[in-house]
């Protein structure tokens, strides 16, 4: 329980959590955390205590619970009925809706995002992304969840692994930026624009030649919907590439005279850049054996993804999609109608978490890693999200994990602060939001 506040002693926004298991590196440190609601973010407890001796509005036991950084879903197309594509006649309502969304994802644990919108017309790009870029100077803990940047899926990709995006839509770049520029708006092509990574298959008419410029723009360049050869893709992280989407779907094969794109976790010849890489532990797109075989061939450069859908706590059913396609869910598989195609997931980050941590032989630091330290580093984010450390956005989970009678492993979103105020806990409570 929160320790009582003296009426005469001012408040001073600070609260100490105690009792906990701290995420620090591979560890669980048993350690004080102190956080700020005023700045936002996390404190040196030491000097805060010793050197200025502040006393916390609140001290909360955690009683052993696991306290870690706040999840990050680097693929995530909407939830709840909301999805990032749907572009609307009136786009303060698309804004309302986001803002839904938002407050309603942070209470899964997922604390920042990046918005994810797969191959699309232009015009889709150039009216949604300015709505979606990084939330930047607001710091509303009531907002709930943060985008860090849109994630543009496409729509420069193979046409042979499209997976369930539309063919009409499909685009190459002969020539070069210019059509990026075309396709997503120039204004968007920039430091500081809407778009934080661009999906790509670099042996489509002049991806290849582009990837520098991208990287050069501040934009994350990522492999995927790929024919990509073990040879192409070296090529394409030698140029700057540092990401592969959804590593296994939409790609070819590993064979095992030419390893594939899966062959460059581990190190190409004549360089040290290993990439990092999405995985969807749904237990729907990838086998669990096969998630650990990429878990073992490059753990710091693994990142578990949603690849989330608008059906994400929506019953099951059939539903529209922008393109005119339609998609059927039946509990947590989704597919095009009509075909057997795999149209991304209904499955929340947790569960992709505790599905991971049961399948795989990694530590439960180790895990949670793989949706905070990692997807941080991977964005360049690593001294404000992803982490514990003192400085860093007071961006954090409490979770219980428990073992289940047939063996599986579960871990439970109990608390979610965001910005140091708790905004949500397991008692339904909504704190504002």
């Amino acid at each position: 329980m929160p320790a009582a506040i003296s009426p005469e002693r001012p408040r001073t926004g600070i609260t100490c959590l105690t009792g906990g298991r701290l995420v620090k590196g591979n560890d669980l440190v048993e350690t004080d955390l102190w956080i700020s609601s005023v700045t936002g973010r996390i404190l040196h407890s030491q000097e805060v205590f010793y050197s200025h001796q502040v006393v916390p509005d609140q001290v909360i036991d955690l009683k052993g619970k696991i306290l870690a950084p706040g999840m990050i879903d680097v693929q995530f197309n909407g939830a709840f009925g909301y999805d990032f594509s749907t572009i609307l006649d009136d786009m303060s309502e698309y804004t309302k809706g986001l803002k839904r969304l938002n407050r309603k994802l942070v209470r899964s644990g997922v604390t920042s995002y990046l918005p994810t919108i797969p191959s699309n017309k232009p015009e889709v790009y150039h009216k949604a992304l300015p709505h979606l870029g990084p939330s930047g100077d607001s710091r509303d803990p009531y907002e709930g969840s943060e985008s860090l940047g849109t994630h543009c899926e496409g729509p420069f990709i193979s046409a042979t692994k499209n997976g369930c995006h539309g063919l009409d839509v499909l685009r190459s770049a002969p020539n070069g930026l210019r059509d990026f520029e075309d396709c997503y708006g120039p204004s968007n092509l920039k430091h500081g624009s809407p778009i934080r990574m661009i999906t790509a298959a670099p042996e489509v008419n002049g991806v290849a030649s582009v990837i520098p410029a991208v990287k050069d723009c501040g934009i994350i360049f990522s492999v995927g919907h790929t024919e990509a050869t073990f040879e192409e893709a070296g090529a394409a992280i030698e140029s700057g590439a540092t990401m592969i989407t959804h590593l296994f779907n939409a790609m070819r094969p590993l064979h095992h005279r030419n390893p594939g794109i899966f062959g460059v976790l581990g190190k190409v010849e004549g360089s040290e850049r290993r990439p990092y890489f999405g995985v969807i532990a749904d237990g729907i797109h990838l086998h669990p054996t096969t998630v650990k075989l990429a878990w073992n061939a490059h753990p710091d450069g693994f990142i578990l993804v949603t690849d989330a859908m608008k059906t994400v706590g929506q019953p099951d059913g059939i539903y529209d999609w922008t393109n005119g396609d339609r998609f059927v869910k039946k509990g947590s598989l989704l597919t095009l109608e009509g075909t057997d195609t795999i149209a991304g997931s209904s499955a929340s980050l947790i569960e992709c978490v505790s599905n991971f941590w049961t399948w795989s032989h990694a530590s439960l630091p180790e895990v949670i890693n793989a949706v905070t330290a990692t997807p941080a580093k991977m964005l360049g984010l690593e001294q404000t999200k992803g982490t514990l450390d003192a400085g860093a956005d007071a961006d954090l989970v409490v979770l219980n994990p428990r073992e289940e009678s047939d063996g599986r492993r579960v871990l439970e979103v109990d608390q979610v602060w965001k910005f140091g105020v708790l905004v949500s806990d397991s008692k339904d409570n909504q704190h504002g939001l």
